[in-house]
């Protein structure tokens, strides 16, 4: 058995300063809007800001049912390390990629994680609210003691407050924030650096 703490992944930077706080405080993954969102920035907007990201971040990309060639376009420019998506698309659409892939599942209830069953070739889980980027939770107990094939990306109301909560109900391999680190909807340096100093300060877990 290895040990591994839970990642952190900052969702929606959108200004350079947003990549200045990340380069300093350094969360596992920084991701991208590309879908339809007061977070969205265009693919030479990423690309820019996707150049000055410290290497030790992986690149995410989110996607809501975009045309793949869009998707090819932003993976290539931005050189997106992982593709994040959160629509209808299908095991057929994602698997013409070749970057890894985390598919959003938005939960309103247990019947919805039985969708999950279908989600051959991905590499992670990405459990979120039924409005995402609203800063709403859904019921953590509908994960418990759920056993699918894949890591669990726990999403959805993520905020500094919640966090450890959320981390002992889940035990997810990941949590993605956004807007619970943000002030009046801009990144925040310090709820940053304080969603991050408690998912590290956590607690280590196997995989």
């Amino acid at each position: 058995m290895s040990t591994s703490r839970v990642k952190v992944k900052i969702c929606g930077l959108s200004r350079k300063q947003d990549v200045d706080f990340v380069n300093q405080l350094l969360p596992d993954y920084a991701g991208f809007v590309f879908a339809e969102s007061r977070r969205r920035v265009s693919v030479a907007e990423a690309e820019r800001m996707a150049q000055d990201l410290a290497p030790a971040m992986k690149k995410v990309g989110v996607f809501v049912n975009a045309p793949p060639s869009f998707v090819q376009d932003a993976a290539v420019r931005c050189n997106l390390d992982i593709l994040q998506f959160h629509g209808r698309e299908t095991s057929a659409y994602w698997q013409s990629f070749s970057k890894p892939i985390w598919k959003a599942l938005r939960i309103r209830d247990q019947s919805a994680l039985i969708q999950a069953a279908d989600f051959n070739g991905i590499e992670a889980l990405l459990l979120d609210s039924e409005r995402g980027g609203s800063g709403r939770t859904f019921d953590w107990r509908l994960v418990k003691g759920l056993e699918l094939p894949y890591p669990l990306i726990l999403a959805g109301g993520l905020n500094p407050d919640n966090v450890l909560q959320a981390i002992a109900a889940v035990r997810p391999f990941a949590v993605d924030v956004s807007s619970g680190v943000e002030t009046d909807g801009i990144k925040d340096f310090h709820k940053i650096q304080l969603f991050i100093e408690k998912v590290r300060g956590s607690y280590e877990y196997s995989i």
